[in-house]
């Protein structure tokens, strides 16, 4: 009984990572529907000064969701660089969109993948965290960043 309620457990982390990309999102708009219209002046221009592009704001993203999949089935516990936390905008706008899909599907591959009973298990990162919280947290931050993404649309729409 309560290896069938991990189980479904892992299917509702899953399920909530694809909603909020895909929708239908409880938060509003998913990700790709914010993200539909956005030509590549819009992505990498900057409305509010200081702020990060729409550009880097997905391809941080894209990153995390890559992070967060690598530790599901890594042992080390390297730091990530800055670089590697903030890539920088090079190729095109739609290679962004095209990634930040591709490893939104992979991670939600890998947790489908992810043995249950180890969601409690200490994760492989330098902060201390389990699978689980691993799991939430980046799903958390994705939503995070697509709310920056749908104020920044909005911002340069009014300029």
């Amino acid at each position: 009984m309560q290896t069938a309620h991990k189980a479904k457990e892992t299917q509702g982390i899953a399920d909530q990572l694809r909603l909020l990309y895909q929708g239908p999102s409880w938060l509003g708009p998913s990700v790709k529907e914010i993200l539909v219209d956005i030509d590549e002046e819009v992505a990498q221009s900057r409305p509010i000064a200081d702020a990060h592009t729409i550009w880097e704001l997905v391809l941080h993203m894209a990153a995390w969701l890559r992070i967060s999949r690598e530790r599901l089935s890594a042992v080390s516990n390297r730091d990530v660089n800055e670089k590697e936390n903030w890539p920088s905008m090079e190729g095109t706008w739609q290679r962004a969109i095209s990634s930040l899909e591709a490893e939104t599907f992979a991670l939600e591959q890998a947790i489908l993948e992810f043995p249950a009973q180890r969601l409690l298990e200490r994760a492989p990162a330098s902060e201390p965290q389990t699978f689980y919280t691993l799991l939430h947290g980046v799903i958390q931050h994705s939503a995070y960043h697509a709310g920056q993404i749908a104020l920044l649309k909005k911002a340069k729409r009014r300029i």
